[in-house]
Order: structure tokens, then sequence, then C-alpha cells
């Protein structure tokens, strides 16, 4: 199909503008225009398609993706534009041409289409599973029957901005203590490659006895010098194994209870399981998801098996008539105390979606601070590591110079 490029005008406040489309010939082009609010001023047809694919950025279509960020600008802006009036047809389009992924809208432009075609918006979105999760298509679904579509948008921004920021906070905490390890690490074998050859020809010409721990960093030393593409090759092929574990059934499994149990990390998985998990269901229960379906989609959003297991379990005993605090109370181990104590209130105060906020938003909370405390905990943890490491080397590398003193 070809290209054309077309030069319009905005009818709201008469800005011109540039764009490329794809359209069986310029007729369709004006009706494309004309849908978005604009006036078509030129319109030329793009003879090289090579040319237009550069310019759309198709020779990079398979590495497009749609940001997190994106997700969350498209529903609040798309649940205001919403309430100010404006048809869902237009909205989508204003957003899509304001929008600077172009993977955003290529997927824009195909929902728009299925809508103007009597298709509903949540119905498009199940088409872009990779795009919209889940969550997102159920909760606007039940806005489209419920005829609060509008609201149902400005929730589901709410509630990915929220897991976003939880995300975010976790990921920050993690990254001081690896930027530190890494470059211990790197210097280390930096002063192994370099250093150590010298000092072990200097042992070697002083003819002393090394100690164990000397020679233990002199065998590491000749390794990675004389089998240096070995040595990396087999690290990689180590850390390579251990990622490849780690995504299998078992691995994760083991990992995960592993982490469940280290002091401070466990606590801060637990709490953030914990908001994710209050947050989700608050969210899909206000905009009119049964709570079998909002169980169901809330295990899928959680990523530990551990907690997904948990929230399986609820959705079968709540078939069964038991309310959903059982659960929770009976595993007390993954969730805190006051989940349970705080969802059996919702239950009978039949408050339970804003219950669920209250229990989303402290413990929120409680991760942000914890995060923001890690550093204070983790920086002794770290320089007590790398004293030790220094420590260590520098009694393997001055111990043998000592031996051969006391000789004389």
């Amino acid at each position: 199909m070809p290209h054309f490029k077309y030069k319009a005008l905005r009818k709201e406040d008469n800005e011109s503008y540039e764009a490329i489309v794809e359209a069986t010939d310029r007729f369709e082009v004006y009706g494309i225009v004309r849908k978005e609010g604009g006036q078509v001023v030129s319109v030329e047809e793009v003879k090289n398609d090579g040319a237009a694919a550069v310019l759309q950025g198709d020779i990079l279509k398979p590495l497009r993706r749609v940001k997190m960020e994106d997700k969350i600008l498209l529903t609040r802006n798309l649940g205001a534009m919403l309430n100010a009036g404006l048809s869902l047809s237009r909205a989508l389009s204003i957003i899509k041409r304001q929008s600077k992924n172009t993977k955003l809208q290529d997927i824009l432009a195909e929902v728009i289409q299925d809508i103007e075609q009597g298709g509903s918006l949540s119905g498009a979105m199940k088409k872009h599973p990779k795009t919209f999760s889940t969550l997102v298509t159920s909760m606007v679904a039940a806005g489209e029957e419920a005829g609060t579509l509008s609201d149902s948008l400005l929730t589901i921004s709410e509630q990915l901005k929220k897991a976003y920021d939880l995300k975010k906070k976790v990921r920050g905490a993690m990254i001081y203590p690896s930027v530190i390890l890494s470059v211990l690490v790197g210097v280390g074998v930096l002063m192994m490659m370099y250093i150590v050859p010298t000092l072990a020809e200097t042992f070697e010409g002083l003819g002393t006895e090394l100690p164990a721990s000397t020679q233990l960093i002199m065998t590491i030393s000749n390794i990675l010098v004389n089998y240096t593409l070995v040595a990396f090759g087999v690290a990689a092929a180590v850390i390579v194994s251990f990622i490849m574990f780690v995504r299998t059934p078992q691995g994760k499994r083991i990992v995960e209870t592993a982490l469940l149990h280290v002091p401070v990390i466990g606590e801060l998985i637990k709490e953030t399981n914990s908001a994710r998990t209050g947050r989700t269901l608050s969210s899909l229960l206000s905009s009119g998801v049964n709570v079998v379906q909002a169980m169901t989609i809330t295990e899928d959003v959680l990523q530990n098996t551990h907690f997904k297991e948990v929230l399986a379990e609820a959705k079968k005993r709540v078939q069964t008539g038991t309310q959903i605090a059982e659960v929770f109370i009976e595993r007390e181990d993954l969730y805190p105390p006051l989940v349970g104590e705080l969802i059996s209130v919702g239950e009978e105060t039949g408050n339970l979606p804003d219950m669920l906020h209250e229990l989303a938003t402290f413990y929120e909370k409680e991760v942000e601070q914890k995060t923001k405390n890690m550093s204070t905990i983790i920086e002794p943890m770290l320089m007590l590591i790398v004293g030790l490491a220094v420590g260590y080397f520098a009694v393997a590398m001055i111990s043998p110079i000592y031996g051969v003193a006391e000789t004389f």
C-alpha cells in the first residue's frame, strides 16, 4: 500500500503539522485528516517505500515497545478527554497525533479503526496483549458495561502509576549495592591480572615458602593471565546457566524461597506484594469486576509464585462461599497480619475496595520508607565486604614479605 505525506492545519488552534500515512489513495488521506480534526493543506505520495519505512521507523518495528510511561499518559489523557465530552475515536486520534512513540501510534491506529467499525475499546485493546494487560482490558470492559469508562481509565492510570513507582523504588534500592559489588569484582580482576603477577615473580626470586592464602591468589592470577579467554568463558557460562536456571519454574521457586528468608529483603518482598495485591484488587473491584475474575487477574499481575498460590487458593475458597480474609489470615508467613485483618473488616462492612485501597497505600509508604533506609543498612555491609576483601588480599601479599624478613 502506498504512503502519503500530508500537511494539515488543526481546526482548534490553526497550527500546521505534517505526517506520513499508509492509504489506498489521496481521498482516504483526506478522510483520515478530517477524523483527526484537521484540514488538509497538501498531499503528496512518497514514491520510495523504503524511505517511507525509514521515516516511519518501520525498520526498527520489532525492537520498538510501548513504555509504561506511555500507557499511564494514554489512560490518563483518554479518561480526561472523555470526561470533557470528546468522542472516543476523536480522543484516541488526538492522543495518536500527540504521541511520539511510533509503536503506540500504530496500535492506536488499529484501535481507532476497530472502534469506527463498531467494536468496543476493550475488544480492540485485547488484540494487543503485549501492550494492554488483562488488568487494563478487564477494567475497560467493566467501565464500558457500567457506563463509567472515563472513571475506569483514570483508575487504570492511577493503578499503573502506583505499580510503576513501586517497581522503580525497589529497583533503585538495588542499584547502589550492584554498582559497588561490580566495581569490586572489576578491580579484583585487574589486580589479579596486572599486580599479582609482578609480586609473584618477586616471591619466586626470594625462594620463600608461601602461605595457603597467597598460593590461592597466585593460582587464580595464573588462571586469569594464562587462560584469560577460558576463564571469562567459564564465568559467562556460569552466569548464563544461573539465569536460565532461575527462569525455570523450579529455579524461580528456589530463588524466591531463598530471598523470602533474607533479612530486610524478605520483608520488602512481602510488603511489595501486599501493596500490589491490595492496589490491583481495589482497582478491579471499584471498576465493577466480579471478585473471582479480580482474583484471577491479580494472580496474573503478581510475579512471585508463593503469592500467586495464595490468590489461587483465595479464588477457590471464594467460589465455595468462604470469606477472602480467611486465606490471608492463614498465610501470615507471606502476607503481614494487617492484610487479613483489613480485608476482614472490609468484608464485614461491605467496603472491601476502600479497605484494599487503604491497605495498598499503607504498604506502598512502608516500601518507600524501607527502600530509603536500605542504603543506610546496606552501606556498612558493603564496607565490611570490601574491607574483608582488601584485608585478605593485603595479608596474603604482605605475609610472605614478613616471612622473608624473619629469616634474616
